[in-house]
């Protein structure tokens, strides 16, 4: 049955105790039809209202790819409302999100008065008002509980320290004790006080947003400090015209700069103007995704990975350089000192689009070769790995790595060594120039190997893939 308004009101009024909800690509949902979540009273066609209903307790709310609504900014109003009144929500996905944010810092409710009059709601005045006075309610019933927390923890050092004065009235070392725990429990109380104080501002608990505009990164650092997954879309970049966008970015990363694990961004710009968010967020990032990015024969992949070395999941969608770079010196492939590892890499995707009426890409960056080499041999725990139209030879690369016998710095738990791509289980390596040797190579490092797809390379041939013995544990695709 198709998900419309008629069933998000049958969720908001039967599925009281929801916790998450995900009607994304749902297409006939408008951005209006959500708002029954957030409770209210609202009128029906015929002006008659429905009973009021409190706000479901949503901690998740997925709402990207639905319907349109009857004006263009319907989906930052219908935002706005959802995040005043989800007071449980921690992760929101929705079109609109960033912009409901600065309408929210700026209190502009103004000029969504047409949208709530329209939609008969409460207008955003009032339910931003509620949600500060429960808010400042919420922080005041905290900080009365830990007060009385620290009160009975008090009374009973007080109680032990008199237990203690009696038995050993004589010892000189009680006194000093006794004197000293009161002291230390009062300065307890005075930070327990001072962490409770109410915040100034409205603080909303999201921790995992996506449909995220970089110009909106500002107000939601604001309005949510505790952010610690994020994926921002950056569609109007234009080359040299909007390269602060690049920048604009890495300020409005710094918010939450220690604390962000996962990263997400839509940049169509060069991967060197990247590179600063990525200097700002990546020391405490595990998943990092940057999809429609452009690159070049210099794009600082290397220091890509230097400033995220605690990665583990790394996804990288990337236009291929478009102008081919000339042959490395022999010196500069052998220079591997100082090179960055990521130890803790599961997953490896690097995958360039690609011509579909050519077969071979283009090998327009014999540098990513170094690149490659230094995640293959430096991350011996991955399981996934995916490099598709590669602009460089791989198939060289791969037989340099599995010729490697042992990882010096590296073990299991059990003590044992790792090798590298020993424990891989699922390899993609489409449009490549990969050799049946070289997946043999592979299929005998990693016992856990179930899946090589090696489709449109074309070092491979039917007649190489019928004649080898392959282990039936090992699906092969060939195209």
């Amino acid at each position: 049955m198709p998900c419309d308004k008629c069933v998000i009101r049958t969720i908001a009024r039967c599925c009281r105790l929801l916790r998450h909800l995900d009607v994304s690509r749902c297409h006939l949902l408008s951005p209006a039809a959500l708002l029954p979540l957030g409770g209210g009273a609202f009128c029906s066609s015929t002006g008659s209202s429905s009973p009021t209903l409190p706000p479901l307790p949503l901690c998740s709310l997925l709402a990207l790819d639905i319907g349109f609504g009857e004006q263009e900014e319907d989906s930052v109003a219908a935002a706005a409302y959802l995040l005043l009144s989800l007071t449980f929500l921690q992760r929101l996905a929705m079109e609109g999100l960033g912009q409901a944010c600065c309408l929210i810092e700026c209190r502009d409710f103004g000029r969504t008065d047409e949208f709530t009059n329209r939609e008969g709601v409460h207008g955003l005045e009032e339910v931003w008002k509620d949600r500060r006075n429960e808010q400042g309610s919420e922080s005041w019933r905290k900080k009365r509980e830990r007060a009385a927390a620290v009160t009975e923890e008090e009374d009973e050092e007080e109680k032990e320290e008199r237990m203690l004065w009696e038995e050993y009235t004589s010892e000189t070392e009680e006194d000093t004790s006794r004197d000293e725990g009161p002291s230390c429990s009062q300065n307890r109380t005075e930070e327990e006080k001072k962490r409770v104080l109410p915040q100034s501002g409205l603080i909303l608990q999201l921790k995992d947003v996506k449909g995220i505009n970089c110009d909106c990164l500002d107000s939601l650092g604001k309005l949510c400090p505790g952010i610690c997954s994020i994926s921002v879309n950056i569609d109007n970049y234009e080359d040299a015209q909007d390269r602060s966008l690049g920048s604009l970015l890495a300020a409005g990363l710094q918010t939450w700069s220690d604390q962000l694990r996962i990263f997400s961004v839509q940049f169509p710009g060069l991967l060197v103007d990247l590179l600063p968010a990525l200097q700002v967020a990546g020391s405490s990032l595990v998943s990092l995704t940057v999809e429609g990015v452009r690159t070049s024969p210099h794009s600082p992949l290397l220091e890509v990975i230097r400033a995220c070395p605690r990665l583990k999941e790394l996804f990288i969608s990337a236009e291929p350089p478009t102008t081919a770079q000339e042959e490395e010196d022999e010196e500069d492939q052998r220079d591997d000192g100082d090179l960055p590892q990521l130890p803790n890499l599961c997953s490896l995707t690097l995958n360039f689009s690609y011509e579909h009426s050519r077969m071979k890409p283009t090998m327009s960056w014999m540098s990513l070769r170094k690149v490659l080499k230094c995640l293959l041999t430096g991350s011996p725990l991955l399981e996934k790995l995916s490099l598709v139209s590669l602009p460089c030879p791989l198939n060289c690369i791969l037989h340099d790595v599995l010729r490697i016998m042992d990882l010096h710095g590296f073990a299991d738990p059990t003590g044992s060594p790792l090798v590298p791509l020993g424990r891989v289980r699922h390899v993609d390596l489409l449009r490549t120039d990969v050799t049946m040797a070289t997946v043999k190579g592979l299929m005998q490092r990693s016992k856990r190997l179930k899946y090589v797809d090696v489709s449109y390379c074309w070092q491979i041939s039917q007649l190489e893939l019928s004649n080898c013995k392959m282990s039936r544990k090992v699906q092969v695709v060939w195209v």
